[in-house]
């Protein structure tokens, strides 16, 4: 992506809500980062969304997008020349054929319920419609949005246009204060420390395994280096099982140590659980994440955390609530056909 900076463009939209100082524009590059992050700051506690976004991590990000040109896919609000919220657009194509267009914003909570979020959800819709015009009609179309169950505003914002909630999500916590049963790897697996030239080989392996879930599609290279440039990539804390050269299966943990400093706790993620297909049934995801349990306690956590799709068809949730995680947290994907 160019980091030029351009021209403040006005953006006008067709029915703007009447407010004194109200105004539209596009993207003007990177003199619009520590404004986002402001925005992402001044409107999670309303959401009660813990998350610690800097003007830095945003940059990282927008180095590697994938479908999406920010100058053309993003929407600023301003009242009186300041930044009070913003959208962007993106989209997808599953491996079963069907596109999504994805639309995500946030705005200040002063301003919310005054028109300002539904005049830029429907120019989102719009910007969609037009990306989506180009693109084939050989599979199904959706709309797409994301809210937390304490995102009240923005849950109302998307029933009201017509959009429902098609998938849930947990977010679980589970305390390492107590045991940690010992789960023995299955025969002829073992876990090894990850060495550099294995990163792109994990990054496959996951990949694969995640292909039978739900809303599963191609990553692009963009993605695949915004991974290695992450302040919480930590292969030290990977559990990764090999069976001889091949990946059989994986945990890759990560301590944000931004987030536990602003939230004053001590917490490590066991994320991005999966389990190959001819390795599964043999209960490696089970063993990984009792050896990740008690990694992250020897790091100095005193939680651990991960997200599950509630309809995980290989029983992800089953799995996790067996060895002592529990719900904090639902999260929700909103879906509507693109007719």
């Amino acid at each position: 992506m160019s980091t030029q900076v351009l021209t403040t463009q006005e953006v006008r939209l067709p029915d703007p809500p009447a407010i004194p100082g109200l105004s539209f524009r596009a993207f003007r590059g990177e003199a619009d980062h520590p404004l986002m992050a402001a925005v992402l700051e001044g409107s999670k506690d309303a959401d009660k969304i813990e998350r610690v976004d800097t003007a830095e991590d945003i940059a990282r990000a927008y180095g590697h997008l994938t479908n999406c040109d920010p100058y053309s896919d993003m929407l600023f609000a301003e009242v009186d020349g300041r930044v009070i919220g913003y959208n962007r657009v993106t989209w997808r194509q599953e491996y079963d054929g069907k596109r999504v267009y994805v639309n995500f914003g946030f705005l200040l909570p002063a301003w919310r319920r005054l028109g300002i979020g539904t005049a830029m959800m429907l120019w989102s819709e719009s910007r969609l419609r037009s990306i989506a015009s180009s693109h084939p009609r050989d599979g199904a179309r959706a709309f797409e949005s994301y809210a937390a169950d304490t995102e009240i505003a923005a849950a109302a914002l998307l029933k009201s246009l017509g959009y429902s909630a098609v998938r849930h999500g947990f977010r679980m916590v589970r305390r390492l204060m107590g045991e940690i049963p010992g789960v023995p790897l299955p025969e002829g697996l073992e876990v090894r420390p990850v060495l550099p030239e294995q990163y792109r080989t994990i990054w496959q392996a996951n990949e694969e395994a995640f292909r039978d879930h739900w809303a599963a599609r191609p990553r692009s290279e963009e993605e695949y280096q915004l991974w290695l440039k992450e302040p919480h990539f930590n292969p030290h804390l990977w559990m990764v099982a090999w069976d001889g050269a091949h990946v059989a299966g994986m945990v890759l943990n990560f301590i944000n140590a931004a987030e536990n400093t602003a939230y004053g706790r001590q917490r490590g993620y066991t994320e991005e659980v999966c389990v190959r297909r001819p390795w599964r049934r043999r209960g490696l995801a089970k063993a990984l994440l009792a050896r990740s349990l008690s990694f992250l306690r020897e790091q100095g956590m005193e939680e651990a955390a991960l997200s599950v799709d509630t309809a995980n068809p290989n029983g992800a949730l089953q799995l996790y609530e067996s060895l002592g995680y529990q719900v904090v947290k639902q999260n929700s994907i909103y879906q509507k056909p693109l007719g």
